[in-house]
């Protein structure tokens, strides 16, 4: 699992874009979002989350890994 902070995810919307983007870079993977602390829960990707970023970046979103 990788914890992702999108410090600009801000409404339920935003949510759903990220929660998108990450379908579209890996459809297997399970995604929880915590909208309140902007970050997301992904499981099901493989333990480096380096294309995982590289997608949401690409796709506007300003993701950091916090915890792998």
């Amino acid at each position: 699992m990788a914890r992702i902070a999108i410090s600009n995810m801000n409404c339920r919307g935003c949510a759903k874009g990220v929660t998108s983007t990450v379908k579209e870079a890996n459809p297997s993977a399970q995604i929880e979002v915590d909208l309140d602390r902007k970050q997301i829960a992904v499981t099901g990707i493989s333990s480096d989350g380096s294309p995982l970023i590289a997608a949401l970046q690409a796709a506007g979103w300003k993701a950091e890994i916090v915890a792998a």
